[in-house]
């Protein structure tokens, strides 16, 4: 016999405001039916039924840095946290959420079946330009919204009046950084704001606001447990480990050498440190990870220096193979700010091998549909000094 918690529920009260957006149809048909469905970021059609029992969902990778896998999870790994989080966030069926991405994209089907879950109204606003989500949000009466940090910066660039009525504004697939926050802080003056540290695999695994230290992503989130490598001292860096209720089942097509199971806990190749207080902070994936002279070096530090600094909307940090220090350090930015300024704050966060050798600039950085930089792509441009 199946239980309750082994399969989506879909609230009497939920209701989505937006039926004809891409997947829409689908994902209520799933979820009353009890069937399976498989998302995709790189397709026109973000959400497909899927044959099969029990009832399970199927995430595709978004591949920013390599093959595309498909994530295979119980309705269990994320039911255990939609209850966490409408307490948390005191949520109720009488909030709207909006998500800015399409289904494909793991964080927007995540917080769509939360949001039907719960018995609230959905807004799913993908495909469409910053300012007519803008005005959509405003339409339907947002109070929910999950987003990226690229999602957020582009809808407030386009339309920076505020949104009072928005309440709780959940980020994740990417760092908030200082600027920005102040920048949201100013465009949702009623919302509380919330960075989720977390992978496809791993669903949530630390939640940060106003009161974590600069440069952390917050500590564990509730039922999570973390490890970092095989008993680090406070403040040493190793592999993250994570225990929790959410996490997946296993990968259904592909596979990736970066994750890893150790009895329960389980790797997906994230480097971090924790201090004293039990805040968790990222150094970087283990695969980004290159040698410069001898020293380690983590894109993402650099990433997150360079997008602290005023004047940057976007960065990206790219390492390319160098036969006398193994690697030379290069960024594509998207901004304003002077490149002394970068060098310096990166030379003094991060010492000498850190500083990018060279920073060209584009006017839009290209995203995949996830709403993550495109590595790839950036690397290929970079290489046909097409940037």
């Amino acid at each position: 016999m199946v239980k309750d918690s082994d399969i989506f529920q879909l609230a009497p009260s939920a209701r989505i405001l937006t039926p004809d957006a891409a997947g829409a149809a689908c994902l209520q048909h799933c979820l009353r039916e009890q069937a399976s469905f498989r998302s995709s970021p790189l397709s026109d059609t973000p959400l497909q039924e899927k044959t099969g029992n029990p009832q399970r969902v199927f995430c595709e990778s978004s591949g920013s840095s390599g093959t595309p896998k498909l994530i295979r999870r119980s309705p269990a790994s994320w039911r255990e946290s939609f209850d966490i989080n409408g307490k948390l966030f005191g949520i109720s069926s009488r909030d709207t959420y909006a998500v800015l991405g399409h289904l494909g994209h793991s964080l927007s089907l995540f917080a769509a079946v939360e949001a039907l879950h719960l018995g609230c109204g959905l807004a799913i606003l993908s495909g469409q330009t910053p300012a007519r989500q803008a005005l959509a949000l405003r339409q339907y009466g947002a109070t929910v919204l999950y987003a990226t940090p690229s999602q957020l910066r582009l809808v407030i660039s386009a339309d920076p009046s505020p949104f009072a009525m928005t309440k709780n504004v959940i980020c994740g697939g990417g760092t908030l950084d200082s600027a920005l926050r102040k920048e949201l802080a100013n465009c949702f003056p009623a919302a509380k704001m919330v960075e989720f540290f977390g992978a496809s695999e791993t669903s949530f695994i630390s939640l940060s606001d106003d009161q974590t230290p600069p440069g952390s992503v917050g500590r564990p989130y509730p039922g999570v447990e973390l490890r970092i490598g095989n008993g680090c001292a406070v403040g040493e860096t190793g592999e993250i480990w994570v225990k929790s209720p959410y996490l997946f089942e296993g990968y259904e097509e592909g596979s990736s050498a970066l994750t890893n199971w150790d009895g329960g806990f389980l790797s997906v190749g994230e480097m971090g440190q924790m201090d004293s207080d039990g805040y968790l902070y990222l150094r970087g994936r283990r695969s980004r990870m290159v040698t410069v002279a001898d020293q380690n070096v983590f894109p993402e530090a650099i990433e997150t220096v360079l997008l602290a600094q005023e004047g940057v909307e976007a960065a990206v940090v790219l390492a390319l193979a160098d036969p006398r220090r193994g690697h030379r350090i290069v960024a594509v930015v998207q901004g304003s700010a002077g490149e002394a300024e970068l060098r310096r704050a990166c030379r003094a966060a991060l010492g000498d091998a850190a500083v990018p050798r060279e920073i060209r600039r584009l006017a839009q950085m290209p995203l995949l549909p996830a709403g993550k930089p495109d590595l790839q792509r950036l690397q290929a441009m970079w290489m046909e000094r097409s940037i």
